[in-house]
C-alpha cells in the first residue's frame, strides 16, 4: 500500500469530525464535557474525554462502515429519508439544551470506579450520540469515504480496506480528541475553581445546546426542501457554512502532520497532568 492512499485516509478523517452537514454536533459533545456538574480531578476529566470520545468516534465509523459496505446498493433510498432523522435529533437537542437552560441537569451514571458516583454519560449513550452524528454528516462526507475505504475492499484488497478504515477512524478521532482533551484540562484548572459560577455554565451550555439543536433541525428542513426542488441559497445556511468552512480549512491547510503533531503534544500534556495528579495524591496520603 502506498502512502497516498493513507494519508488521504486520514485527512478525510479530520474533515468529517467538521463536516457542513453535522458540524454543529461538535460543539453539542464539548458543551456536554463543560456541563457536567461533577468537580472531577484532573485524571478523571481527562480520562472521561478519552473515553467519551473513543465512544463517539467508534459510533461515527460503524455507522460509516454499515452503510458503505451493506448499504450502498440502496444509499439514495436511505440518504433520501436523513433529513427526516436529522429534523428529529436537532429538535431533541434543542430539548436537552431548554432543558440546561431551565437550570436541570444532564443524567448520567458512573463509568470510572472510584471512591464515589462520577457524573458522566454512558459509553453506550456517547456511541449513540456518535452514530447520531454519523447519520446527520452521511449526505456530506459518504462521498469521500466511500472513494478512500470502501472501494479498497471492493477491490478484494480486505487487509488495505481495514488499514484505511482505521486510518479515516484515526483521523476523525485526532480532532475531537484534540478539543475533548483540551477543554478536559481547562475544565480542572480553571472552570473548576468556579464553583459558584456552576449553574450559569450549566445554562451558558444550555443556551449552546440548543442553538445547535435547532440550527441541525433547521438544516435537515433545508436539506428537505432542496430533494425537492427549491433554491439551494438559503442565508442561515450560509453564514453557518461561513464558519464551518472557515474551521474545516484551518485543518486543512495545517494538515496531517500537524494535526497527528498538535494530538500527540495534548494527549502527553494529558499524561503529565494525570501522573502529576496522582502524584500529588500519593504523597499526601504518605504524609497522612
Amino acid at each position: 500500500m502506498t502512502e497516498a492512499p493513507f494519508a488521504l485516509a486520514v485527512a478525510a478523517g479530520t474533515l468529517a469530525a467538521l463536516n457542513p452537514c453535522g458540524f454543529a454536533l461538535l460543539p453539542v459533545y464539548l458543551t456536554v464535557l463543560i456541563t457536567d456538574g461533577d468537580q472531577a480531578s484532573r485524571a478523571r476529566a481527562v480520562a472521561r474525554a478519552m473515553i467519551s470520545t473513543a465512544a463517539i468516534v467508534t459510533g461515527f465509523v460503524a455507522v460509516f462502515a454499515l452503510f458503505g459496505l451493506a448499504l450502498a446498493p440502496v444509499a439514495g433510498l436511505v440518504q433520501a429519508r436523513l433529513p427526516w432523522f436529522t429534523i428529529v435529533l436537532g429538535l431533541a437537542l434543542a430539548g436537552l439544551g431548554v432543558w440546561l437552560l431551565c437550570g436541570r441537569s444532564l443524567p448520567g451514571i458512573s463509568l470510572l470506579a472510584g471512591r464515589g458516583p462520577v457524573a458522566v454519560r454512558t459509553i453506550p449513550s456517547m456511541a449513540a450520540f456518535g452514530a447520531g452524528y454519523a447519520l446527520t454528516s452521511l449526505s456530506c462526507t459518504i462521498g469521500p469515504f466511500l472513494a478512500i475505504v470502501v472501494s479498497s475492499f471492493r477491490a478484494g484488497s480486505p487487509f488495505t480496506g481495514v488499514l484505511l478504515f482505521l486510518a479515516y477512524a484515526a483521523g476523525m478521532g485526532m480532532v475531537v480528541g484534540i478539543a475533548a482533551l483540551a477543554l478536559a484540562l481547562a475544565r480542572t484548572s480553571v472552570i473548576g475553581r468556579m464553583r459558584r459560577l456552576a449553574p450559569l455554565i450549566s445554562r451558558a451550555g444550555g443556551v449552546v445546546i440548543a442553538l445547535a439543536g435547532a440550527y441541525v433541525a433547521y438544516y435537515g428542513w433545508y436539506e428537505l426542501r432542496v430533494l425537492r426542488g427549491a433554491t439551494a441559497d438559503d442565508p442561515v445556511i450560509s453564514a453557518a457554512l461561513t464558519v464551518q468552512g472557515w474551521f474545516s480549512n484551518a485543518v486543512a491547510d495545517l494538515g496531517v502532520p500537524v494535526v497527528a503533531f498538535t494530538f500527540a503534544t495534548v494527549l502527553a500534556s494529558a499524561g503529565a497532568a494525570v501522573w502529576w495528579s496522582w502524584s500529588r495524591r500519593r504523597a499526601v496520603k504518605q504524609l497522612r
